[in-house]
């Protein structure tokens, strides 16, 4: 799934001009024809380290699984459990 989303990534960049020019022109039916993976729409965010696509934090990249995780380790500067 990681990769599959690497590939949405790439094809949404590499089409963007041109999607953007037919959307500016009204070409409804050339656009219609470009590859479903190009709409930047159809991208999801997931976990850069599991791929998990849920309880996504976009502040680090990662789920909340693996912030708590890594914050419990240490592993991320700044961030620590809190108590009161």
């Amino acid at each position: 799934m990681k990769a599959r989303e690497r590939k949405r990534a790439k094809m949404v960049q590499k089409y963007a001009a041109k999607r953007a020019a037919l959307k500016a022109a009204g070409e409804w039916d050339a656009l219609q024809k470009l590859p479903a993976n190009s709409s930047k729409v159809r991208m999801h965010n997931r976990c850069q380290l599991t791929g998990r696509p849920k309880g996504y934090v976009r502040i680090f990249g990662i789920s909340r699984n693996m912030l708590r995780e890594m914050a419990l380790e240490g592993k991320i500067p700044g961030v620590t459990k809190s108590s009161w």
